[in-house]
């Protein structure tokens, strides 16, 4: 995550819909765009004032293509779903994650030997459970447009199902130059391993294609999912259902969040749909009696290419350098008036800096909306 960033705050939680499953197997389906054969072998924080609710509704981003609407619903319990997600095997990718930034001078930013072998790493857990991923390429200039040109590149791995709403559930792989980012974001990009791993072992089968995604060039301006949007069609912008981003889950003096997809509680709504992404997320931790909040839509991780291009998008958060409130601190434990990651961007952002059962409360949380949007009817 950028530091321009998604700061947590106390919030509503909104009543909600229905989600989860049914069978997957077989290999990725279509091509990703722009994509190639997988290969082997600076802004300042921007923090929000306590939400309130406006009396006029929030403007929301404008489609730039019609969006197929989704009524996101499934057969699966939640609270049978975190049952599954408590003792799946998060921590294993931080361990991996950590030992490639150890092995590679401390970090795991774009375009160094750390980003290559974490994406070697995620490649081979994703064949191993059946998918097969590839690579979209992309470059930018590193520190603006007077700094050096960074090559790097997206990952991306498909389900079956319906090309026509499709579904990208993504996280960025990369780290900060100054530390190995392991909450920020080794954390998401377990989730989204996870759930990818559980839909193939659960047997789900999408009636919706499911795109993982591990974007490079977050922490350098978003570089990577915003040249993956780019590279879509005006029909493939169409064909996108949703967009569910996880960046940063499990921060050590967190909170659960999901992003504020109406506006009702910040005054920025995503784009139609978006409310009905951060109604699922709320109906998982509701069903599973878990306290959670909204948070803004505020520019400063990969949701922000899809809602400007009219894709419906949500997410999850669990914060950065914002200080808990004394409310969060009855809600969810932890210290008021400390940081909700005191690691944020730094070196000491190390498997240490994680809440391991936040991260599987969260990593549920994404594998349940995940498969309410591959087995959502299209109204």
């Amino acid at each position: 995550m950028i530091t321009l960033r998604k700061h947590v705050l106390p919030s509503l939680l909104v009543l909600v819909l229905l989600s989860t499953s049914a069978c997957t197997s077989g290999a990725a389906a279509g091509s990703p765009p722009g994509a190639a054969p997988s290969q082997s072998g600076g802004a300042p924080s921007k923090s929000a004032d306590a939400p309130s609710k406006s009396a006029e509704p929030a403007k929301s981003a404008s489609p730039s293509a019609a969006v197929p609407e989704q009524a996101p619903a499934s057969t699966v319990d939640a609270r049978t779903v975190l049952a599954a997600f408590q003792p799946r095997g998060m921590v294993d990718h931080l361990k991996a994650l950590q030992s490639i930034a150890d092995a590679n001078g401390g970090n795991r930013a774009s375009g160094t030997s750390g980003y290559e072998e974490s994406a070697l790493y995620v490649e081979e857990q994703l064949r191993a459970a059946g998918y097969a991923p590839v690579r979209q390429t992309f470059t930018f200039k590193q520190d603006g447009r007077r700094g050096k040109t960074v090559e790097s590149f997206n990952i991306l791995a498909d389900t079956g199902g319906s090309a026509g709403h499709t579904v990208v559930v993504g996280a960025h792989l990369d780290s900060v130059q100054e530390g190995p980012g392991i909450e920020d974001n080794g954390s998401g990009v377990a989730a989204v391993l996870e759930t990818a791993r559980w839909m193939k072992e659960a047997g789900i089968k999408p009636a919706n294609r499911v795109r993982f995604a591990f974007w490079g060039g977050e922490e350098d301006g978003l570089y990577g999912s915003q040249h993956y949007v780019d590279q879509l069609s005006q029909e493939e912008i169409g064909q996108t259902a949703a967009y569910l981003n996880v960046d940063m889950v499990a921060s050590p003096n967190g909170v659960r969040s999901v992003h504020d997809g109406d506006g009702t509680d910040f005054g920025h709504a995503g784009p139609a749909g978006s409310k009905a992404i951060e109604d699922i997320f709320f109906r998982y931790f509701e069903e599973n009696s878990l306290p959670a909040e909204t948070t803004p839509f505020d520019g400063g991780s990969d949701y922000d290419a899809f809602l400007s291009a009219g894709i419906p998008g949500g997410g999850l958060f669990t914060g950065d350098e914002k200080r808990k409130t004394e409310a969060q601190a009855q809600s969810y434990g932890g210290v008021a008036g400390e940081d909700l990651d005191p690691c944020y961007h730094q070196s000491c952002d190390t498997i240490a800096n994680n809440d391991l059962e936040l991260l599987q409360e969260m990593s549920g949380a994404l594998a349940y909306g995940t498969v309410a949007y591959a087995m959502a009817k299209t109204g």
